[in-house]
């Protein structure tokens, strides 16, 4: 009997204990490898920028952190589509998170060097990682019902909330395992990172079953590539990539600067990572509301609701000075925006795409939301040192109109 009960556990039949579908298992897997692996991003993330200045002596270097985390992220997201079409969605993103995990280790010994290079070579297969995280949204609704897509999603995405929200928090006790270890105070949460990305490469391969792609793999003769995905690219389906890709620009622009800001306004590494736990909580904890948005209200106008969350936490943020209180509510609705405008654009790519080249279309969103990215954490750097933060804030928010024009140009200002 224990044996027919592991063998139902595991097969792609509907017939666990507990009554649960194999998308809800799927769901399940997918939430708890995000927490784990949400750990490892926040840690990395709060001193990402704060590590490039230390080494470097350079403010103007510090969004290069985050810069080179999103190539990463990018150069991965195609090959991690193509790897989830030939072995499944359950290597792709078990592969992702183990090289995340490599990055975050070469990131400690680039701060032991006290080396630009390694650690920003360190921070791309970190950003891997990243990859990882946003492809296991797609691999929720690998198998969802058409109308419950946005919330399969955002369940997924609110998964990370806990990881990333503590992850931030962890800099003072990731400092002090760093003087355990003989190690640079900076380099303590990136051994967290490394840890917690482990965990999750392994998680992903034990409890990803049944396969979410196993019935659209086995349709393929060959696989589509980006060229066959291009043609795709129109109506709903260019919106959605449009929005996730210009609100992550906003988001990461502006997120990736914060700590430097405050930093040069006397703040505390603890008070630092309390406000970019908060915006994390931002980011994932109210999720499934945008997801229940998406589905009832319309992805159109979940996103215009995102992008007015984005240009106030904008003015906050970039008004704020010295004041703590009021940098942490603009990241607060950093987060809230971009939640809502990725989540609902991601809703439209995939309910908007052909099943046959669906995961390439989603890794063409990807690619272009982790270039989108990579540019921004350049330029904010640049732009901070030259002009200062208000002046970021003031061009992040030019990114918007592009998202506004293209969803009140395709109509998709209307209910689902």
């Amino acid at each position: 009997m224990a044996r027919l009960f592991l063998r139902a556990r595991w097969d792609n039949r509907d017939v666990s204990s507990s009554g649960m579908s194999i998308h809800h298992r799927i769901v399940g897997a997918l939430s708890l490898t995000q927490i784990i692996g949400g750990l490892g991003n926040g840690a990395g993330l709060a001193v990402g920028a704060l590590l490039i200045e230390d080494i470097s002596g350079s403010a103007s270097l510090a969004g290069l952190a985050v810069t080179f985390m999103m190539i990463g992220a990018a150069t991965v997201t195609v090959p991690l589509s193509n790897l989830a079409l030939r072995y499944g969605r359950r290597v792709a993103l078990g592969v992702g998170w183990a090289l995340g995990s490599v990055g975050a280790g070469l990131a400690v010994l680039g701060a032991v060097l006290e080396s630009v290079p390694v650690v920003l070579l360190a921070f791309a297969l970190f950003g891997v990682s990243s990859a990882a995280n946003l492809q296991s949204r797609f691999a929720a609704a690998d198998r969802a019902e058409p109308a419950s897509v946005a919330r399969s999603i955002s369940i997924v995405v609110w998964s990370t909330t806990v990881g990333a929200v503590v992850g931030p928090n962890l800099t003072g006790p990731g400092a002090e395992l760093a003087a355990v270890l003989s190690l640079p105070a900076l380099a303590g949460p990136m051994v967290i990172s490394a840890a917690s990305f482990a965990l999750a490469s392994l998680s992903t391969w034990l409890l990803l079953r049944p396969e979410p792609l196993t019935n659209l793999a086995t349709t393929h003769s060959v696989r589509p590539t980006i060229k066959d995905a291009l043609p795709h690219v129109r109506g709903d389906v260019a919106v959605g990539i449009i929005s996730i890709t210009m609100s992550h620009v906003v988001m990461v622009s502006v997120m990736a600067l914060t700590p430097v800001h405050m930093k040069h306004h006397e703040a505390s590494l603890s008070i630092i990572g309390l406000t970019i736990s908060l915006h994390i909580a931002g980011m994932y904890a109210a999720s499934p509301v945008f997801g229940w948005l998406s589905d009832r209200w319309g992805a159109g106008r979940t996103i215009v609701l995102g992008q007015g969350l984005l240009a106030l936490a904008c003015l906050l943020a970039g008004t704020a000075g010295d004041s703590t209180m009021q940098i942490t509510a603009g990241l607060i609705l950093l987060g809230l925006g971009w939640s809502a405008a990725v989540i609902s654009g991601a809703a439209l790519v995939t309910s908007s795409s052909d099943t046959d080249v669906r995961p390439i279309v989603q890794g063409l969103s990807d690619l272009m939301m982790n270039v989108g990215g990579a540019m921004g954490g350049l330029l904010a750097g640049v732009i901070v040192w030259a002009w200062g933060f208000g002046t970021l804030t003031a061009i992040a928010c030019l990114a918007l109109v592009p998202v506004l024009l293209a969803v009140f140009k395709s109509g998709s200002v209307r209910p689902n």
